[in-house]
């Protein structure tokens, strides 16, 4: 009786070998995946040697529906029960729908892959509701489409759960529909919070002074939302500590709500930057206080570098707002500050970046 129950483990562990080794081998010749990861999947998911009717089907609808090589491993990767799929009765329907509303060419591949359990959702009772629930809010469909591929993971959210919640909130505490659309738009994925933090994050917003009826309310609303208040009592303590009241770093939050998403190293940074070599004023970061947001090296540096120059060789004269050279646009900057100047200083290219500048000027 031992020797027939160790056969039978010895028999059961062989044939479980195979399966593994078969689904590995499946995964990397006929699916993509690297061998490694093809070993991880193959730890939690089997196939079937003998049963390949709905794997290679389904791998040969993926490639007709624009499907890269690259596209299909990492799907599988994340979500490798797709290859168990019925074609036609699970995936063909939801695909059709995407196509359908605006998920066209490489877009319907890059929404499946950001989101594979899109495809675990049902098309009846969560995929279109969804799609009806977001329309009132944009202009068109292509404003749809946008929102969605900037959070994928928001159409694997319960509609009927925060999302609703938090939306009809939001309208009953005086928020414009337009305003919530811009949110969506804009930083769709605050929909998505838990209500309770939806909650506090509306009234921690008005008790700063930001009104629902305001311009910038949706803007601070999605930083309190996403930011933990531990998180930005600490860029508050960060900035206090480098001279900075309080009712300061608000005034400056309000104006610019991403300043308490900037981490400490960013802060420091920026503010010895703009303090110790620009020498501004608090009062000018308060002011401006996106300054704060830009690259030092890529952006703020090289910018004032060049008027440095410009101001030493007396190429502009009087005084001169630094607001402006710093928040154009860099074709602007360009074309105003540096091949304005080329024949008077040739080397302000190289001043401002060498080559890597040299060939965006080429391409204005």
């Amino acid at each position: 009786m031992r020797r027939n129950l160790l056969l039978s483990l010895i028999q059961k562990r062989f044939l479980q070998t195979s399966s593994s080794s078969f689904t590995v081998q499946f995964l990397v010749n006929s699916c993509g995946l690297p061998l490694q990861s093809a070993l991880s999947v193959s730890k939690k998911f089997q196939i079937d040697e003998n049963n390949l009717h709905k794997p290679q089907s389904v791998i040969q609808f993926l490639k007709s529906n624009d499907f890269k090589d690259t596209h299909i491993a990492k799907t599988i990767e994340k979500w490798p029960a797709v290859l168990h799929s019925r074609t036609e009765d699970t995936l063909k329907p939801k695909f059709d729908f995407f196509i359908k509303n605006g998920f066209a060419g490489h877009l319907l591949p890059q929404l499946i892959v950001s989101n594979p359990d899109v495809l675990r959702r049902h098309l009846g009772s969560h995929i279109k509701p969804f799609f009806e629930f977001l329309k009132p809010f944009y202009a068109s469909n292509e404003e749809v489409v946008e929102a969605i591929m900037r959070a994928p993971w928001l159409l694997s959210i319960p509609l009927n759960g925060d999302m609703q919640l938090n939306t009809d909130f939001l309208i009953k505490e005086g928020v414009s529909i337009d305003r919530i659309a811009k949110l969506m738009q804009w930083q769709p994925r605050v929909m998505g919070q838990k209500h309770d933090k939806m909650v506090y994050a509306v009234a921690a917003t008005k008790k700063l002074g930001v009104q629902p009826g305001d311009s910038m309310f949706v803007r601070v609303l999605a930083v309190l939302v996403i930011v933990s208040e531990s998180t930005w009592r600490k860029r508050i303590e960060v900035m206090k500590s480098m001279g900075w009241s309080e009712g300061e770093v608000l005034c400056a939050f309000k104006r610019f709500p991403p300043l308490l998403t900037c981490s400490e190293e960013k802060i420091r940074g920026a503010m010895d930057f703009f303090f110790n070599t620009m020498e501004l004023g608090r009062q000018s970061l308060i002011t401006y206080p996106y300054f704060i947001g830009f690259s030092i090296d890529k952006r703020v540096r090289p910018r004032y570098n060049v008027m440095k120059v410009l101001e030493s060789r007396k190429l502009i004269e009087g005084d001169w707002n630094i607001a402006t050279p710093l928040t154009i646009s860099e074709k602007k900057f360009l074309l105003n500050y540096v091949t304005k100047y080329a024949d008077k200083a040739p080397d302000l290219l190289q001043i401002y970046g060498g080559t890597d500048k040299s060939k965006r000027t080429h391409s204005l």
